[in-house]
């Protein structure tokens, strides 16, 4: 993009011109929800990090007077290896530009490319639960994005069947039938943590589950409130009802989730949502590159000498992996079976 006289003309001209703030984009919701992991990459290490699950047995054995202890049991589970990528974004501004323009605000605000560079690593990170339900699709720049969970298991993050690392036990974290929120919804997800959450040595595994997830939809952010901050007065007939799911979840809102490759809302994810633990997410985030930009400055190599136009440069490198999908268990909302 070119910042100049003629595709920007109000800049310069003579009459006064009142200027209204455009709008910013929402903050980084997905990157600050608690289920990613971030990792800061150094320079010199490659472009490359392999993520890997490991399990030990959940109980210790009985052991009689005398008798050695038995051994620990060590299970390896699946590994996925995360891969750097750029994103990059130059903005030219002329020197007639940047001489003549009477709105030196405006044209700051032109330039405040630092947000893009955390709006696509959240959007990146937000495909990643949004398209859960494949096991690929195409980012807004036509790059095939790989969704496979777990380097031996050829499936997609939420799934009915996921196979463990050894035995032939599997596992869920889809809702049957994929129901919206409400109460005997989030029951039902709560009995796929109870029942469909294990280490890969087989044994069930108790975990808290400590994030609800939702898209922006008015309805089911209003329900998610509803469970989890509804109260009754202590003096009404109903006194001294409580409500269970008060404090059990961090509800956590995640626009993105329900958007196409290309940033514009899908509403067939109108109503994803699901829960989600901290403690055992593999959903990493690895950086590699800080979104920043790089400003020119006169006489340097931001300046082209033939023209005088100046290049702010917007850069970001970073690479996003899923292991697999026991830490988190989804509804796609829409009654599918």
């Amino acid at each position: 993009m070119e910042l100049n006289t003629i595709s920007q003309s109000d800049f310069t001209k003579l009459a006064d011109v009142i200027w209204f703030k455009g709008a910013n984009s929402v903050p980084n919701y997905m990157r600050d929800s608690g289920m990613v992991k971030e990792v800061a990459i150094s320079e010199h290490t490659g472009n490359t990090r392999a993520f890997s699950e490991i399990d030990s047995n959940e109980y210790l054995a009985y052991k009689s007077e005398g008798d050695q202890a038995s051994r620990g049991t060590i299970q390896q589970g699946y590994t996925n290896t995360m891969t750097s990528y750029r994103v990059a974004e130059n903005i030219g501004i002329t020197y007639e530009m940047r001489t003549q323009n009477k709105y030196p605000e405006v044209v700051a605000k032109l330039l405040n490319g630092g947000r893009k560079g955390p709006n696509r690593i959240d959007i990146d990170l937000s495909h990643r639960i949004g398209f859960g339900t494949a096991t690929f699709y195409t980012d807004m720049d036509g790059r095939t994005i790989s969704l496979v969970t777990g380097a031996s298991t050829s499936q997609q993050l939420f799934d009915t069947d996921h196979p463990l690392a050894s035995g032939a036990t599997t596992y869920r974290n889809r809702l049957a039938n994929n129901p919206r929120l409400s109460k005997g919804a989030l029951e039902g997800m709560e009995r796929l943590v109870a029942e469909e959450t294990y280490n890969h040595l087989g044994e069930q595994m108790v975990a808290p589950f400590d994030i609800l997830f939702t898209t922006a939809d008015p309805n089911t952010v209003n329900a998610a409130k509803q469970l989890l901050k509804s109260s009754s007065d202590p003096d009404a007939a109903h006194s001294g009802v409580i409500n269970p799911y008060s404090g059990s979840y961090k509800h956590v809102i995640l626009p993105r989730i329900s958007y196409t490759a290309a940033g514009v809302r899908d509403t067939d994810k109108r109503y994803y949502w699901g829960i989600a633990s901290s403690q055992l997410s593999n959903f990493y985030l690895g950086i590699w590159e800080a979104p920043h930009m790089i400003a020119p400055t006169a006489n340097s190599n931001g300046e082209d000498v033939q023209t005088d136009d100046w290049e702010y440069r917007v850069r970001a490198g970073y690479g996003i992996t899923i292991v697999t999908g026991q830490w988190i268990k989804f509804s796609s909302g829409d009654g599918a079976a």
